[in-house]
Order: structure tokens, then sequence, then C-alpha cells
């Protein structure tokens, strides 16, 4: 059986500073921890998938769904427009 290599790609990884709602923040640290790998490993994830055509697993979806419900995360993709951060 032939051997297998797999060329690592060359990156260059930059610090971001963001501001994200809190609980989106909790739930993508707790699904990091989930998966196991950092909280950048897994945002670089989420925006490669979002460049595919096909959505993220049905035990990914499942595991996002619990965290949403126990940090009380109950809005959608649409409501990031109507963030009020005055309070």
């Amino acid at each position: 059986m032939a051997e297998q290599t797999t060329e690592l790609e060359q990156v260059e990884r930059v610090q971001l500073g963001v501001r994200m709602e809190k609980r989106i923040v909790k739930v993508l640290k707790g699904l990091a921890e989930y998966d196991n790998m950092t909280l950048g490993q897994l945002l670089e994830k989420i925006v490669l998938h979002s460049f595919e055509p096909e959505p993220g697993s049905t035990k990914s979806l499942s595991v996002i769904a619990d965290l949403k419900r126990i940090y009380g995360l109950n809005y959608d993709v649409h409501a990031s427009r109507s963030f009020d951060e005055s309070l």
C-alpha cells in the first residue's frame, strides 16, 4: 500500500481584536472545548466551512443547540442587525 503524505499549508496568523456578544462567545468557547481545540482554531474552521456549500455536521449542530440553550442564546443570524450595546 502506498504511503500517503499530506503537505502542510504554511500560514501566518495575526492577532485579531474583535467584540462579540457575550453569549455567542460562551457558546463558541464551549464548542471549542467540546471539540478539543482553541477558540482561534474553531473560528478558522467555522469561517472556512462558511466558504463551502455544505452545512456543519449534524453532531456539531446538536452540540451548538445544547450550548445555545444552556447559555440563553435565543436569537438567530438575523438578530445581529438589531443588537443594542447601550445596556
